[in-house]
């Protein structure tokens, strides 16, 4: 590991005539001494060394002229001074600020080279910078080479793989940092608290709250506020409550999290009365209340609030877009969107992607176009989250070689990018390159296949003969190597699977090896199945399972006539025929749509 960071040196010494700070690793790699305690060479100038420290003080200080002391420093370093612990801390500090990652890395070199890797400060200032950089394996890197790491190197690392998404490994993280001698601070369990909530970990939070409450956290109000957002994304909006009401000192934080709480819980009556009781509201207090209608109560209300409330921003008007999208109400979702154009909304990446997201729904092909215009003319088509909806869209459309160039020329993409782009694929029975493509992600950095992936993943074996083998290989390898709980989801998919291949009965053992035996969507995965191969003694005992978890349905009624009418049993279709009637239960009706090419675009 070691080596390889120390292969940086060399690379740097090639590119020193273009860097703007290139003297400063010129000094460092030609040194053949180096101190740790910030004392001179005897070659240095004692005024040299004065100013030498000034400009240390004033990096430490901060101020407006930052790019001017770093560069004066800088210079300095050049003449023979040598930095201790304490003035790298700042130089690496000021250029994260300032952006200059290329004298960062400089500066990484120096620390290499005198050994200065092992103290803890100066390492958290450098994990500090890749994780502005979105460079986390090499903080972790650093994490790992530091001795003894401080609680405030753990915190960085914590923190640093709740920011990119990685929870698992960052519970993971906080739950060594707790078994190890170090106390945890409040920030330790305000990463952990967020990764929790952010996981839907309930019992986890739980946990750790006892855990704050027995190292005397509970008063420190940033431990508060991430408590009330963890039981109000778990669910617990009680707890959450619970906890606002026991804060001796609140702020606006505080009553935001306990309103949004309540409003994404869907308990608007108790949101209705945290918002009249906010001493102060502010942007946010309106956009969360705005949501929590838009989701569950009359999306109308919602539009009543936002033209009522002092300073809408794009949020509050996403917030109503989101509402239509989520409760499969895609084309009034497309004549609000209408509206925010109208009315100049300074729309961002989540509006486009949520109302990408209604179109794709809609497989409206012309809309999806006009909006990637939309997008390219905001500069918006190559951020992560539009190029994301984007895939999809297209995908869904029916364009996969569209989608296939979005992907590739995306100068980022993150697990959702890749989940679409495999789904599309899926979508559209390429599982070939479902395939290739899935493989593909396991070699990149930073990124592992999560449930979506592997769902994608088995559905794309259901277009082609893929041994059953090879897709046991794909479910047990989802498990054991990264760790994921099948879920229903992945439960039916690998059903219907065994169910084309003939394998009934292993099906309806597979439900409840998995726990899925009162799970009546399970049951009524394996009936399908038994639709496609006609196993009629099975699914006479399949079809009494669902009758019994879900009551009757058209569903149980229309397979089992199918199946009575295929061995010739008109008898028994009759009979099915006839409860159907008996009960007034009627086959949900198929409908299907063109896009219509008369539609007003508001473009």
């Amino acid at each position: 590991m070691r080596k390889t960071l120390l292969g940086r040196v060399k690379n740097y010494q090639l590119k020193q005539q273009q860097q703007p700070y290139n003297f400063l690793s010129n000094h460092l790699i030609s040194s053949n001494v180096v101190s740790q305690s910030g004392n001179v060479n005897n070659k240095v100038p004692k005024e040299s060394f004065e100013t030498w420290l000034t400009l240390v003080s004033a990096l430490a200080k901060g101020g407006t002229d930052m790019d001017l002391t770093l560069h004066e420093a800088s210079k300095l370093l050049h003449s023979g001074i040598k930095p201790n612990d304490y003035s790298l801390v700042h130089l690496v500090r000021v250029s994260t600020d300032l952006g200059h990652d290329s004298y960062c890395q400089q500066l990484h070199c120096y620390v290499l080279k005198s050994g200065f890797v092992s103290n803890s400060f100066v390492s958290n200032a450098l994990m500090r910078f890749y994780r502005r950089i979105d460079s986390l394996r090499d903080a972790d890197k650093l994490f790992v080479e530091i001795p003894q790491p401080s609680v405030v190197s753990w915190n960085s690392v914590i923190s640093g793989h709740v920011q990119t998404g990685m929870f698992r490994k960052a519970l993971g993280l906080f739950l060594e940092l707790h078994r190890s001698e170090i106390c945890c601070n409040e920030y330790s369990f305000t990463a952990a608290l967020a990764a929790s909530g952010q996981m839907g970990f309930l019992h986890l939070g739980e946990s750790i709250h006892a855990n704050v409450l027995k190292f005397g956290f509970e008063c420190a109000i940033v431990v508060g506020n991430c408590l009330i957002d963890t039981y109000g994304k778990c669910g617990a909006v009680g707890d959450a409550i619970s906890v606002f009401d026991s804060m001796i000192v609140k702020d606006i934080i505080s009553w935001n999290s306990v309103l949004a709480a309540c409003a994404r819980n869907g308990n608007l009556e108790r949101a209705f009365s945290v918002w009249s009781e906010m001493p102060v509201r502010d942007t946010i207090s309106y956009n969360e209340l705005i949501s929590g209608i838009a989701q569950f109560g009359n999306i109308d209300d919602a539009i009543g609030i936002l033209f009522s409330m002092p300073n809408p921003n794009s949020s509050t008007w996403t917030s109503i877009l989101t509402g239509y999208v989520n409760r499969n109400r895609p084309r009034e979702a497309l004549q609000f969107f209408n509206k925010m154009h109208s009315n100049d909304v300074q729309m961002d990446e989540f509006s486009f992607s949520i109302i990408l997201s209604g179109i794709a729904g809609l497989s409206a092909l012309t809309w999806g176009m006009l909006t990637h215009c939309c997008t390219i003319k905001r500069c918006l088509d190559s951020s992560v989250v539009v190029g994301s909806a984007l895939v999809d869209m297209y995908s869904k459309c029916g364009q996969v070689k569209n989608a296939e160039s979005l992907f590739q020329s995306l100068p980022k993409k993150n697990l959702v990018t890749w989940n679409a782009m495999i789904s599309g694929y899926a979508h559209n029975g390429d599982s070939v390159n479902v395939i290739k493509l899935f493989e593909q992600l396991k070699t990149e950095r930073d990124l592992k296949p999560d449930w979506v992936t592997f769902l994608n993943v088995l559905a794309g074996c259901s277009h082609n003969e893929t041994p059953l083998q090879q897709v046991y290989q794909y479910f047990e390898s989802m498990i054991n190597d990264y760790g994921i709980k099948p879920t229903v989801e992945h439960c039916c998919c690998l059903i219907r699977l065994m169910g084309g291949r003939g394998e009934i009965r292993r099906a309806g053992r597979l439900i409840y090896e998995l726990g899925f035996g009162s799970c009546a969507v399970a049951w009524k995965a394996l009936l399908g199945a038994c639709g496609v191969c006609n196993d009629i003694k099975v699914a006479v005992i399949v079809a009494g399972k669902v009758i019994e978890l879900e009551g009757y349905s058209d569903y149980v009624y229309v397979m089992m006539s199918n199946i009575f009418a295929y061995y010739h049993k008109w008898g028994e279709m009759s009979v099915m025929r006839k409860l159907m009637r008996d009960q007034r239960l009627m086959k949900e009706v198929a409908c299907s749509w063109i896009e219509m090419e008369n539609v007003n675009y508001p473009w």
